[in-house]
């Protein structure tokens, strides 16, 4: 494959993500992902400053989603129905490749240290970007963040169901995050 076919990045997340389950997050090269992905070595570090980035590409997009979600959500809406809309918006950044490498993702992070800080600070990231959203809204601060760490863990809970279910029937990652915020909302019910 030539470097100058397109999805040059996508096939670099691929590669990366193959790699890392393969043999380990440590052991992986640049070159070697740049080898599999049919890229140079050059390519590669057009897209990415290193291999850590490579697992979290695609957060500006997830985090700017998710704001223009919670912007975009009715006046009237709550912050936890703010949020859902920001949910539900943040499911366009999901396709069919997100899914497939999603149980290699999942190894990869669980096999190191430096990756499970990278997703945790992927995990900030997106709830400083709803947090944001939302008191730009006029939410008051502290209720903005609940309702964003909220929106994390649903998007963490729901990310988990979308790659676990059997079968994708047509609605996309949105609706598992959204249908996680429930759950979450009802279980917080009984908090108080």
């Amino acid at each position: 494959m030539g470097r100058w076919e397109p999805g040059a990045r996508e096939r670099l997340v691929v590669a990366a993500v193959e790699l890392f389950a393969d043999q380990g997050y440590d052991a992986t090269t640049v070159t070697e992902i740049a080898e599999r992905a049919g890229v140079t070595k050059s390519t590669f570090f057009r897209y990415f400053p290193d291999k850590r980035e490579l697992l979290s590409a695609g957060q500006e997009l997830l985090s700017r989603l998710l704001a223009e979600g919670i912007t975009q959500a009715p006046v009237d809406a709550t912050p936890l129905e703010a949020v859902a809309a920001g949910l539900e918006r943040a499911g366009e950044g999901f396709g069919p490749m997100n899914r497939e490498i999603a149980p290699q993702m999942t190894a990869a992070i669980a096999s190191s240290i430096e990756l499970q800080e990278r997703e945790a600070l992927k995990r900030i990231g997106l709830s400083v970007a709803m947090s944001e959203a939302l008191t730009a809204r006029g939410v008051a601060e502290p209720v903005a963040h609940v309702a964003a760490e909220l929106g994390v863990l649903a998007f963490k809970q729901g990310y988990a169901a979308w790659v676990d279910a059997q079968e994708d029937d047509g609605s996309g990652f949105g609706s598992f995050a959204v249908a996680a915020l429930d759950s979450l909302r009802e279980a917080s019910a009984s908090l108080s």
